[in-house]
């Protein structure tokens, strides 16, 4: 058995109760469903603290289970400055995040650990749109940007910690 450290995984959105905990509950399925949970860790936070505590967003978690996620068991929780050093990646859903999430960096080496989730799944689109204050349509475009991007992090994962 390895002794290797677990590799962490933090996803970073506003609020934490739509696009983040999508992408924690996609990939903490793709990461049990390859046999890595004890290998990787996966977790969600928003830079906003107005939703701490809440489950994810009704709409969202609704358009998960249709693709056989469940969020329910999920909270929001604000980013700590701790994460930066906690996590091994910490992937933002647009660029807003990212500069907000940049704004706690301390240490040069933090710095790297930010990427913007879509990085791993290149398309015309470079952000998730926060579909907050849209219409049915934008939760589904969220599941869509994020199944894409979590199945080629995880390919990305198991080549770069040889997993």
């Amino acid at each position: 058995m390895s002794t290797a450290k677990k590799v962490s995984v933090l996803f970073i959105c506003l609020g934490n109760i739509c696009r983040s905990p999508t992408a924690d509950g996609v990939f903490r399925r793709l990461v049990e469903d390859a046999g890595l949970g004890d290998q990787i860790h996966v977790d969600s936070a928003g830079t906003g603290d107005w939703h701490v505590g809440k489950a994810p967003d009704e709409r969202m978690q609704a358009v998960a289970m249709e693709r056989g996620y469940d969020l329910s068991a999920l909270k929001a929780r604000q980013l700590q400055a701790e994460d930066l050093d906690n996590f091994d990646y910490l992937l933002v859903m647009d660029k807003q995040n990212q500069a907000d999430v940049e704004d706690l960096v301390t240490e040069l080496e933090q710095m790297d650990k930010i990427r913007l989730l879509l990085s791993f799944n290149p398309s015309a689109i470079k952000e998730v749109p926060d579909p907050y204050y849209g219409g049915d349509s934008g939760f589904y475009q969220v599941m869509d940007l994020v199944e894409g991007a979590c199945k080629r992090l995880l390919v990305q994962l198991r080549k770069n910690h040889d997993l």
